[in-house]
């Protein structure tokens, strides 16, 4: 027998703090849309009762940046359209994260080589967490995109990392 076998009361869990905002956050991701083409047919058809995007906790898509944590970006960027979706990303609060989704929005898709109005991927505007290839990609790619997501929330941390010696002296200096 251990010194803390029967020192606590039954249903108590014990955990890291770490671990019990991510697990909070990870299942209850809010993503808005930026439906821009074809793609966006194929998001629709996550959030209907087929594919069930609600099981993963990410069923209320928002309509403003302020109230979302997830921009799925479905479809061809044009330079254009490049400016206003950096504006809503940078109305997200932080936390924010990305998905593309489509060879368009990946690498620029048939457009890349013709096309002078097409942004080259949209990891140019703004910072892509996950990548979700295909043309279009079936609505099972975008749900295994967002459990990568979700993997990764997971695996983030609060700590603040310790500084080296050169990052203290850059610092002091």
């Amino acid at each position: 027998m251990s010194w803390i076998e029967n020192r606590f009361e039954e249903g108590l869990i014990v955990t890291s703090l770490d671990w019990a905002i991510n697990w909070g956050r990870s299942n209850s991701v809010w993503p808005m849309t930026f439906g821009l083409a074809c793609c966006a047919i194929e998001m629709m058809a996550v959030g209907a009762s087929r594919f069930d995007i609600d099981r993963f906790g990410s069923g209320a898509f928002r309509a403003t940046p302020r109230q979302s944590d997830l921009m799925i970006v479905a479809g061809t960027v044009t330079y254009k359209m490049a400016s206003r979706l950096k504006r809503l990303y940078n109305q997200m609060p932080d936390p924010k994260y990305v998905i593309a989704m489509g060879a368009c929005t990946v690498g620029g898709g048939p457009y890349f080589k013709h096309g002078y109005h097409v942004v080259k991927g949209v990891d140019l505007v703004v910072p892509v967490d996950v990548y979700v290839p295909g043309c279009p990609p079936r609505p099972e790619a975008l749900l295994e995109g967002l459990m990568r997501l979700q993997d990764k929330i997971r695996g983030e941390t609060r700590a603040k990392t310790p500084l080296t010696k050169a990052k203290e002296a850059a610092l002091v200096n």
